[in-house]
């Protein structure tokens, strides 16, 4: 891969930032050093930063090359966005509850009869001591697990059969039949373990709602919102926006993990998976951010009540407790004291901001108390790599002059 040098475009609107209570500088320190550290010295390939305050952005900067090939990346570049595709599911699943088709309490064997008595444990002699509810797949106390664990017997049955696979072979309703023949790690509400769980849901969305997974997102969610450049098929009149991916060797080297002009991300597809299946670019997540930030409305479109989405954003952890006492993962889209877990994001308990990222290091966070939206993509796989994402949510912290929160 060619070294990733030169200027950052783009800029810190100084005026809008200090009418917004942030100072400017530290700002643009921030992006300077995310630049310079990440994207010059190589370590990424590209970057592409977005924060707002009260809706308005305020930085808006992109540097590094889109492919390997060596075109700048450009304003509307399209990113595989991975697991920020799950609060996307998160999202349709309570328009449902909504609509009172589903309730969060409600057994997912209701909708899926498949998991109505799974093993539990590597042995599969255990059962469940309860059902597995709807709220288990929104939370991640589900018992299901990820191949990319590498803990047990079982993720290892997950990485065999593919289960983690953006773009699998399999039809929704083979993806359910291959979980329903492995065991659960634990008990469903037992622990936390990052999983599966919302490809799950996506199933209990296709099957409730009557509509694949991606017609489902396209007319409920992107067509309202104005969401024209996210989908999980790349139409051929947007190949030349799609980035490479690069993927971290053992050698410490980059490499290319999937080519944007010839992506796998064309093909068409078996299976949509609502855990990681999107594309999207910064200007359609930072509008369905901004719906979040709302209350579940944008420009005159509500997706949801202002009540849904606080509780969605609301620590929904058994017995309140964090990620540190519950959490049975090896993952990195957060940290894991004082982190809890709601419908659909991670939540910081003590600032109630909630977030999420992606395995390509994308990310993205929301604070309702100071109106703040971060957005930051990429395409570097692991997300473990380099620690750009807490740097980020500190250093733009750091730069508010107004504080409207009490905690800060």
């Amino acid at each position: 891969m060619m070294q990733a040098r030169g200027q950052a475009a783009g800029q810190v609107d100084v005026a809008a930032a200090r009418a917004s209570g942030m100072d400017a500088g530290k700002l643009q320190a921030l992006a300077d050093h995310v630049h310079d550290s990440y994207v010059a010295s190589g370590r990424l390939p590209h970057m592409q930063l977005l924060i707002s305050r009260d809706e308005q952005p305020i930085v808006s900067i992109r540097s590094g090359v889109a492919r390997a090939t060596g075109e700048p990346l450009g304003e509307g570049a399209l990113y595989r966005i991975a697991s920020m595709t799950k609060p996307v599911t998160s999202v349709a699943f309570m328009m449902l509850v909504e609509q009172g088709l589903v309730a969060l309490d409600d057994p997912v064997a209701k909708v899926l009869p498949e998991f109505a008595d799974l093993a539990v444990g590597a042995d599969g002699k255990g059962r469940m001591k309860r059902p597995m509810l709807m709220i288990d797949l929104l939370r991640h106390s589900s018992g299901l697990t990820y191949g990319l664990q590498r803990q047990t017997a079982i993720d290892a049955r997950y990485r065999e059969m593919g289960l983690d696979e953006f773009q699998q072979k399999r039809s929704s309703d083979g993806f359910i039949a291959a979980l329903a023949a492995l065991p659960l790690e634990f008990s469903p509400g037992e622990r936390w373990n990052y999983s599966v769980s919302t490809d799950v849901l996506g199933v209990v969305v296709e099957r409730l709602s009557g509509l694949d997974l991606e017609r489902c997102f396209r007319e409920r969610i992107f067509a309202p919102l104005g969401m024209a450049d996210t989908f999980f098929e790349l139409p051929d009149d947007r190949i030349d926006r799609l980035t490479d991916a690069w993927q971290l060797g053992a050698d410490g080297k980059l490499s290319l993990y999937d080519r944007g002009a010839r992506s796998g991300w064309r093909k068409s597809l078996h299976f949509r998976s609502g855990g990681g299946g999107l594309l999207s670019c910064v200007a359609d997540y930072h509008r369905f951010a901004r719906m979040l930030l709302r209350g579940g409305e944008l420009d005159g479109v509500r997706l949801l009540k202002a009540d849904t989405v606080a509780a969605m954003h609301a620590n929904h952890l058994p017995g309140g407790g964090d990620l540190a006492s519950l959490s049975s993962s090896m993952f990195s889209e957060a940290d894991y004291a004082g982190v809890g877990f709601g419908l659909g994001f991670a939540t910081d308990l003590r600032t109630q901001e909630y977030y999420w990222g992606g395995v390509f290091s994308t990310f993205f966070f929301i604070d309702p108390i100071e109106r703040l939206i971060g957005l930051f993509m990429t395409q570097h796989f692991p997300s473990s790599t380099y620690p750009v994402r807490g740097e980020l949510r500190r250093g733009i912290r750091d730069a508010i002059v107004d504080r409207r929160g009490h905690f800060r």
